[in-house]
């Protein structure tokens, strides 16, 4: 019985985990474009943030101003030349366009 118990809270400790990574922000591909082409007339500066590595799910410090695009409830910064797109809930990266 105990065997049992411990098989079955691993499985729903194991599918846990796979409902959080089913929690991932999708931008769907029309607000891509919008931010894409927002970005494209809206540039700014780089700006470097020593210490962090960009990857999607890495959380920017408060100190990255974080720039609105207008009807997208995303923001966008520029960190080392590359443009990335963050939940600012979150202050994450949820996407790199470039």
């Amino acid at each position: 019985m105990k065997k049992n118990l411990a098989a079955l809270a691993a499985v729903l400790l194991l599918s846990g985990v796979g409902a959080a990574a089913a929690e991932d922000i999708v931008i769907q591909p029309e607000q891509e474009t919008v931010i894409k082409e927002y970005v494209h007339k809206q540039p700014l500066a780089s700006v470097k943030v020593p210490g962090v590595e960009l990857n999607v799910g890495t959380a920017l410090p408060d100190t990255v101003e974080l720039h609105e695009v207008p009807n997208v409830k995303y923001r966008y910064t520029v960190v080392d030349d590359r443009t990335v797109i963050v939940d600012p809930s979150t202050r994450k990266i949820i996407k790199i366009i470039q």
